[in-house]
């Protein structure tokens, strides 16, 4: 498991094995969300495989596949995750890049940090975001 906390109650990772379920669980973390699409690598385990250990964990689990930039489904979904959260978040992909990018645009959809926080607090978890700077600061003034 590649855990990158980002925040005190989000954090991503790159592909989630089903053992690791357990363990996120008594790490504490109460909530998944799986931004990677069934069948994109052929070693992966399903979305439902994955539902199925989280659901054993005592996790919720969500399931918002994407690949490049994140529609606004799997934004959506990360922010309906994070506001209804009952504990620590935890999303992944491949490498946990799409996953830090819903975030990233997803805080600075929502106005609850400023566009260089989110992108000093996503290169201190390991991701470098500095080019959607621009994207990011657009959805802040609305263009």
């Amino acid at each position: 498991m590649d855990l990158k906390r980002v925040t005190d109650d989000f954090s991503v990772s790159a592909q989630l094995e089903l053992e690791d379920l357990s363990e996120l669980a008594r790490l504490g973390f109460r909530h998944v969300i799986n931004n990677r699409p069934d069948r994109e690598a052929p070693d992966q385990p399903s979305s439902a495989e994955v539902e199925a250990a989280a659901k054993a964990a005592g996790l919720t689990y969500v399931h918002a596949p994407f690949a490049g930039q994140p529609p606004v489904a799997a934004i959506d979904a990360l922010q309906q995750q994070l506001a209804s959260a009952t504990g620590p978040v935890i999303a992944f992909c491949r490498s946990g890049t799409r996953s830090i990018t819903a975030w990233a645009i997803a805080q600075a959809r929502s106005g609850r940090m400023d566009v260089v926080t989110i992108l000093q607090t996503a290169r201190i978890a390991g991701y470098n975001l500095d080019g959607l700077k621009e994207a990011l600061l657009n959805l802040r003034t609305g263009v």
